[in-house]
């Protein structure tokens, strides 16, 4: 068999020239289209179920959140494996699916079976969510947000993760191809309530009524309408916070029926930051913030 290739090759030099040609164009386009990464991303197909739970330990995570979750999306077509991780206040459950299953139709299958499993988790316990459409090796890269020199004073932490989560983050998820974009670094702001328990008691008060007057007072509402000759004008009441003072205006109880105790009677407000369990650096030019840019491996 060997020798007769070589004869035809010797006795067809112009054939033979013209599938090499043809060999090297079809390589060479190939080439180009081949998708080329530092880190390619060789995970298998997979769906993951985030179910944040704050108020929880672990075993309280695995018996009410985990297992139903699992139990709830054990039956879906093409799985090949579940696997599980529960801690204090996360469940984390990754469903991995066979190649020849679309990562889009598996999401979902399993997102229909989501809502079998909140029926069996406690009111208040946590909601599973899917997570993104990537993975750990979907990396696209990584980046920095940092005041320029001279500009230090100006954009503290706080405001470098604003900027990050607000601005850049937004307009980086428009972009096709992104799955992700997790960020870090800097500090998270936020409204502090920091209530004083002597005056909370002078006010015969307990944590929990300033919580639901919290949770009460920021919301807006809607009513009907009003028609008015041609025009209809509709009501309804913005009762959204927007600032400490709004927040201090909040009414928790009233004494006798006529004196009004607010939030700022019995809590100092201010603005502050959610805990922090890390810090971004930047060489040698101390903290920032920034973000870590995900793919969809698959499109």
């Amino acid at each position: 068999m060997l020798n007769a290739i070589i004869s035809f090759s010797v006795r067809n030099k112009l054939i033979i020239g013209i599938f090499v040609l043809l060999l090297i164009g079809w390589g060479a386009y190939s080439v180009t289209r081949l998708p080329i990464d530092a880190v390619p991303d060789i995970t298998n197909n997979q769906v993951l179920v985030i179910t944040s739970s704050p108020s929880l330990g672990a075993p309280d995570v695995e018996r009410f959140i985990t297992v139903p979750v699992e139990q709830a999306t054990r039956n879906v077509p093409g799985i090949v494996e579940q696997r599980s991780f529960s801690r204090f206040g996360l469940s984390l459950v990754t469903i991995v699916f066979n190649d020849a299953t679309d990562v889009y139709w598996a999401r979902q299958q399993v997102s229909e079976r989501l809502a079998q499993a909140r029926q069996q988790i406690p009111a208040g316990m946590g909601d599973p969510q899917l997570g993104p459409v990537t993975t750990g090796l979907g990396e696209i890269f990584q980046y920095a947000v940092r005041p320029k020199p001279g500009y230090e004073g100006k954009y503290d932490l706080n405001a470098l993760r604003d900027i990050q989560d607000w601005i850049i983050r937004r307009q980086l998820l428009g972009t096709e191809g992104v799955a992700d974009v997790s960020s870090f670094g800097g500090k998270v702001r936020q409204y502090e309530v920091t209530v004083n328990p002597e005056r909370l008691k002078s006010f015969q008060l307990t944590i929990a009524d300033v919580y639901k007057s919290l949770q009460a007072n920021n919301q807006n509402a809607g009513g009907a309408y009003i028609e008015k000759g041609p025009n209809v004008l509709f009501i309804r009441t913005e009762g959204l916070v927007g600032s400490l003072d709004d927040i201090g205006s909040i009414v928790v109880r009233q004494v006798n029926g006529r004196i009004p105790v607010l939030i700022r009677d019995v809590a100092d407000l201010r603005m502050g930051s959610a805990i922090r369990y890390g810090a971004m650096l930047f060489n040698d030019a101390g903290e920032v913030s920034g973000a870590v840019q995900r793919g969809n491996p698959r499109l």
